[in-house]
């Protein structure tokens, strides 16, 4: 590097945004995390011994990924190598490892190859790197706020260790918070900036787990508020509520935070809480999810989870699937509220799932025939052939039922569908029970 690039380096590094710059060097610097980086952990030890193998970062924005990369840049005696998923081409990773090759060949020095947002890679281009990976060429280390069970290779998957990054809790972000407005080398601590108590405890809720959020929320209020009269600049709660805005939800809706959003809200209905269902109801409205798709799942669990327990349940969210559609937001958020609010309060049965997959089983299970009294009997020749001879109308009986066998004789006996005793289902049972002569 000559005296120009280094010159241009270190003031791209002073103009760099807070969150980049308060970016820790060593490990004793990290905050939060301590799942996976505490001291008797398994990546804590290895980056110490700078005995690392392929590794991928997975979790939330601001969580501290591309830190802990940095980390390992700092502390590792291997090459290290940065690129973004987003930007990179073959040609690049071609070049990465040609060097990488040179590097073991002549000096038998490892490549470490940190990829941020390796999610963003295509097939072709995670398939290039699997055989370098496997023969140790190349040291990866991916970062991806995606599940990497979902965006990520299989074969690079099996080689590669899986931390998961939590979102920081809220002591975590006011620890980095207040490190922010005193650290006068990396900070805003030149500034002669304070931060108010109720102001970081505002941030530190409002910032969701996202480190970046809540240093970028600071920067824009010190740079941008007036210095007192005692000439320091102080963030207060009001100050702090303007610089952090709206919390910004993650959810997308191609990932798994998406699965788990939805995962959550039926989970909800099916446990009868009504406020949490609305909770998760409300989140994926916020965050713009399809109404349509919600009104789906509502009616999915109305019959897997509610069944003829009340079924009332299905009707009311197939009527509220017909009324999103004709009314649109912001007013569907409230049919859909009632539906969910509906389908959560009523009483519970899985009967009809359960009837349906047992029925299934012995269907792919057993070679049945339809017992000849109940085929069809509506054609010329029938009778000749004994269709339907036997067969006795339920409407001439006493209650509308006679007993007679309806399931084929090989499976003559099976129950598949089992009533409980919940809710309307109860009275279902009860009036088979009198109908049947079993009272």
């Amino acid at each position: 590097m000559d005296l120009f690039e280094y010159a241009k380096e270190k003031t791209l590094e002073k103009e760099a945004p807070l969150a980049s710059r308060l970016r820790p060097a060593v490990l004793e610097e990290v905050v939060g995390q301590e799942h996976i980086i505490g001291k008797d952990k398994l990546l804590y030890r290895a980056i110490q011994a700078d005995k690392l193998s392929s590794i991928i970062f997975y979790g939330p924005p601001g969580t501290g990924k591309t830190t802990l990369a940095k980390v390992i840049a700092n502390t590792t005696s291997a090459g290290f190598t940065q690129i973004n998923a987003t930007a990179a081409g073959k040609k690049d990773m071609e070049a990465v490892v040609k060097k990488a090759q040179q590097d073991l060949g002549a000096y038998g020095k490892k490549t470490i190859l940190f990829i941020d947002e390796i999610h963003r890679f295509n097939k072709g281009q995670q398939d290039y790197l699997l055989p370098f990976v496997e023969d140790g060429t190349i040291i990866l280390v991916g970062a991806t706020t995606e599940n990497p069970y979902f965006e990520v290779n299989g074969a690079l998957l099996s080689r590669s260790i899986i931390f998961e990054l939590k979102a920081l809790d809220k002591k975590a972000i006011r620890t980095l918070l207040f490190r922010a407005v005193s650290d006068r080398e990396k900070g805003m601590g030149s500034y002669e900036a304070v931060l108010e108590e109720d102001a970081a405890d505002f941030l530190s809720d409002m910032a969701g787990g996202d480190a970046r959020a809540a240093l970028n929320a600071i920067e824009l209020g010190i740079l941008t508020t007036k210095r007192g009269e005692d000439g320091k600049i102080h963030i207060d709660l009001e100050t702090a509520s303007q610089c952090i805005q709206k919390r910004v939800i993650r959810y997308d809706k191609g990932g798994d935070n998406h699965y788990d959003i939805i995962s959550a809200f039926i989970k909800s209905m099916r446990g009868s809480d009504p406020d949490a269902a609305v909770y998760y109801l409300a989140k994926m409205l916020y965050a713009g999810e399809d109404v349509k798709f919600i009104a789906r799942r509502i009616m999915i669990c109305a019959s897997e989870d509610v069944g003829n327990a009340d079924p009332m349940a299905l009707t009311v969210a197939v009527s509220a699937a017909q009324a999103v559609e004709r009314v649109g937001m912001p007013e569907s958020q409230i049919i859909l509220s009632q539906a969910a609010a509906y389908v959560a309060c009523a009483p519970k049965s899985n009967a009809a799932v359960n009837a349906i997959f047992s029925a299934m089983k012995s269907v792919r299970s057993v070679q049945t025939t339809v017992p000849v009294h109940l085929q069809d009997s509506h054609y010329a020749g029938a009778g000749k052939l004994g269709r339907g001879v036997g067969y006795q109308y339920a409407h001439d009986f006493p209650n509308h039922y006679v007993k007679q066998q309806y399931l084929p004789d090989e499976i003559r006996d099976a129950v598949f569908y089992e009533l409980g005793d919940l809710g309307y289902e109860k009275y279902l049972k009860a009036h088979l029970k009198k109908v049947k002569g079993e009272d």
